[in-house]
């Protein structure tokens, strides 16, 4: 029991340090964006979101990763506005890139720094903001991008303009 011990805390030790050195970030997938009408598919394993998962029939995961998109009224440039500031507010989320119809920010965990991606569209067909949230390691998300989706969304739904 005691080696087995030393064993179970130095690989908690190794995996936390690999954290804090950004190993466990992973890559910014190069597919993320709006491509004719679409953000990209959720992930082929149960650790992402996506208000478009429906568009996806065959998906092994569309199902799991059906969300709601975020609707408003008014004008839609000033509600993805309004999220990009709410993403700003936030530990851990960085704005990397905000245009007048689309938002891509990354989040991050405190300790392992793992990173998900998370990305909102404003869908003039459809009127509402389309979101997709996605971890880029690992099988399962303990459905982390679920509860931020959705916490975004009842910020945004709760604060005027």
């Amino acid at each position: 029991l005691g080696i087995l011990f030393w064993v179970i805390l130095l690989g908690g030790m190794v995996l936390v340090i690999a954290g804090q050195l950004g190993m466990l970030r992973g890559k910014t997938p190069g597919n993320l964006g709006v491509k004719d009408g679409r953000l990209k598919p959720p992930s082929k394993t149960a650790n992402s979101v996506s208000s478009q998962a429906g568009l996806y029939p065959d998906h092994p995961q569309r199902e799991f990763a059906t969300i709601k998109p975020f609707e408003f009224s008014g004008d839609g440039v000033k509600a993805i506005e309004k999220i990009a500031r709410i993403l700003a507010s936030r530990e851990r989320i960085v704005l990397v890139k905000q245009e007048p119809d689309y938002l891509h920010a990354e989040c991050s965990t405190s300790l392992l720094k793992y990173t998900d991606d998370i990305e909102f569209w404003l869908d003039p067909s459809a009127g509402v903001i389309q979101v997709r949230s996605s971890s880029r390691l690992g099988q399962k998300d303990f459905d982390v991008n679920r509860k931020r989706v959705e916490s975004i969304r009842a910020e945004f739904n709760a604060s005027p303009g």
